[in-house]
């Protein structure tokens, strides 16, 4: 039974269309992706689900119950949904956990340092209780912002790319434990990013936004192995169009290099890689610029190879 619904959800600027008849249903405690690259929507989407901002047409529905937009709502926001961003947006000039405790200012004393206790712990923040926010990582401010946003525990938790400025160990380790504490509370997220491996680490479940629209939405597996669009198929790997197929792609991991037959051409370039080397492949037909897996890192710039393609792993795509 669906739990958190966003219904035909259209936003308009002027002549600019942001967002188009986006529909996605959620069950309670489940988790999805958003994947779209940057002027997608992502961002007016997450806004337009926590209250904060007018749609122009649809509805935003929690447990059956209507989400009002600003416009129809006094003081806009809920406390059952709570939104996550990129920039922190924490108190300056009060501690960790003076940060953490504010939204639960309204609660009985012995809940709130509870609850807030509860937080310092699981996120490892305790020894940092009494630091101001310029006197932490980057990865310690963000995990203060999800405390904060966690305290009040929210029924919906909208994150619009929160790790996009943390490294990669910063990131895995956050979404990890981010991941396990939304589990134990059995929260209902949104994550917005346009880095599918982030996506992955947090979720298998899918949802492909591009200029508004929803081209694609399921689990990676069937994702990526039957992408509707070139866009959907370039989100998981770079794709080489077939000299004289029209529609038709290949994927690099898909071409097997022979000794002979197949697709002529030489190595212009290579990029080495943690488990194998990309080649840069220039094809003697028509002189196209193939990616090329070598896993046996086993060939040079300037070598002539031989490429034979896996005729079931061949894409056809419209767009």
């Amino acid at each position: 039974m669906s739990y958190f619904s966003l219904r035909a959800l259209t936003k308009s600027y002027d002549s600019h269309v942001a967002l188009q008849e986006f529909n996605l249903e959620l069950s309670k405690g489940e988790f999805v992706s958003i994947i779209g690259e940057s002027g997608s929507g992502k961002s007016t989407l997450l806004r337009i689900a926590a209250g904060l901002l007018t749609q122009s047409s649809g509805e935003v529905l929690l447990d059956g119950k209507k989400i009002e937009s600003p416009a129809e709502k006094l003081v806009p926001g809920y406390d059952e949904i709570k939104l996550i961003h990129q920039d922190y947006q924490l108190f300056p000039n009060t501690t960790v956990e003076e940060n953490i405790t504010r939204p639960l200012l309204n609660y009985e004393e012995g809940y709130r340092k509870q609850r807030v206790a509860h937080l310092l712990d699981r996120l490892g923040l305790t020894p940092y209780k009494d630091r101001l926010p310029k006197q932490l990582s980057g990865g310690q401010q963000q995990k203060v912002a999800i405390a904060q946003a966690l305290a009040v525990e929210p029924e919906v938790l909208l994150l619009d790319e929160p790790f996009s400025h943390l490294d990669a160990i910063q990131k895995r380790k956050l979404i990890q434990e981010l991941k396990e504490l939304l589990q134990e509370m059995d929260t209902t997220v949104i994550f917005v990013t346009h880095d599918l491996d982030d996506a992955l680490w947090l979720t298998d479940s899918l949802v492909v936004l591009q200029k508004g629209k929803i081209t694609q939405k399921g689990n990676s597996k069937a994702l990526c192995e039957q992408p509707k669009s070139k866009y959907v198929a370039r989100l998981f790997s770079s794709i080489n169009a077939l000299p004289d197929r029209e529609q038709s792609y290949i994927r690099p991991a898909d071409i097997r290099i022979r000794t002979r037959g197949g697709f002529v051409g030489h190595v212009v370039d290579q990029r080495f890689l943690v488990h194998y080397n990309t080649l840069q492949v220039r094809l003697r037909e028509g002189g196209q610029l193939w990616e090329v897996d070598d896993p046996g890192r086993k060939y040079q710039i300037g070598d002539r190879v031989y490429l034979h393609i896996q005729e079931e792993k061949v894409l056809v795509l419209k767009s």
